[in-house]
């Protein structure tokens, strides 16, 4: 007997201009979600009128007044307000079955039906994890990535692929990766004491309840959307964020490796070693494409994000800047 598909939604804690915010959400709606919480790490005035005029969309705007209500202070580290505001969603979203908590750069693909996915899992099952794939920029600097590196499952098959191709950094990075290979986790909603971190949930003490592999998903990740993204946004992922110091390493120090954090502080050190850097790992070029297809991990997704954000908010018009 066929289960009926069951109901989702997402929710996100974002600091971006309006159109990548429209982006994120039609691209969700697009995909069959029944809910988005966007909660606005920084006033928005531009995005906040289409967000709540959308009935499937629900803005929150999380200024100072937001913060001294909730927790007496701004909490100064943004993972720490990501996950009180996952929270914060999760108590409201009794009408979906599931919750996805993701980022403004990441975006659920699937050729199955999301729901269907969902509602197949075990009663037993409260966490579902979906792996990311990681976006390589555009070697003209065009916006909308194209190819997408893919996780790799078996640690062994990972560090060979990975040697291979990154010969030069190899040590240096999961699973090829600049950001995170965790992915994210869909939760099911309606449960007591649920804790919604970044990459993992809690239940009381549990790590992850009944958590299930959702394979046939997968989370794009346009982590870098062209090199002057990348350094625009380096020096704060290099000090709190995604290149923070305390992430661990893709291989102890002790044999050789470095954590990204470190990394990074020496090739800064070098003349275009940044940029260097930058080319061989996060970069389409033919050469990169070739040995990720050669090894299967290359993946190609058009995301078709503008044509999504005029189907779901058609009175938007995105300024030149954006």
């Amino acid at each position: 007997m066929t289960r009926p598909a069951a109901s989702w939604g997402v929710v996100a804690t974002i600091k971006a201009p309006a159109q990548e915010i429209l982006n994120f959400a039609a691209h969700h709606l697009e995909l069959g979600a029944q809910h988005i919480w966007i909660y606005l790490d920084a006033p928005n005035p531009e995005v906040k009128p289409f967000l709540k005029a959308h009935p499937q969309v629900t803005p929150v705007s999380t200024g100072e007044n937001y913060w001294i209500k909730a927790r007496g202070k701004t909490p100064p580290m943004h993972q720490v307000r990501q996950s009180f505001n996952a929270r914060h969603a999760y108590q409201r979203a009794q009408h979906v079955d599931w919750l996805l908590h993701c980022d403004v750069d990441e975006f659920l693909f699937s050729e199955r039906a999301i729901g269907d996915q969902l509602a197949a899992l075990p009663a037993t099952c409260l966490s579902a994890r979906v792996r990311p794939a990681e976006a390589l920029s555009n070697p003209d600097g065009s916006a909308d990535p194209l190819y997408f590196k893919s996780f790799i499952e078996d640690k062994a098959a990972r560090r060979r692929i990975v040697a291979e191709v990154y010969p030069t950094f190899a040590p240096y990075l999961k699973n090829g990766f600049v950001s995170h290979v965790a992915g994210k986790m869909f939760v099911r909603t309606g449960q007591e004491d649920m804790r919604l971190k970044i990459h993992n949930v809690f239940q009381g003490e549990q790590q992850n309840p009944g958590q299930q592999a959702l394979t046939d998903m997968t989370l794009l990740h346009v982590h870098t959307a062209g090199w002057a993204h990348w350094e625009q946004s380096f020096v704060y992922r290099h000090a709190k964020g995604s290149y923070r110091d305390e992430l661990g390493a893709a291989q102890a120090e002790g044999k050789g490796g470095l954590n990204l954090h470190k990394l990074f502080a020496h090739l800064a050190q070098e003349p275009d070693g940044l940029r260097d850097f930058y080319e061989a790992v996060c970069v389409a070029h033919p050469m990169l494409l070739e040995k990720l297809a050669a090894h299967g991990v290359l993946q190609e997704h058009r995301l078709a994000l503008a044509v999504k954000r005029r189907k779901h908010f058609a009175d938007f018009e995105p300024s030149v800047s954006q």
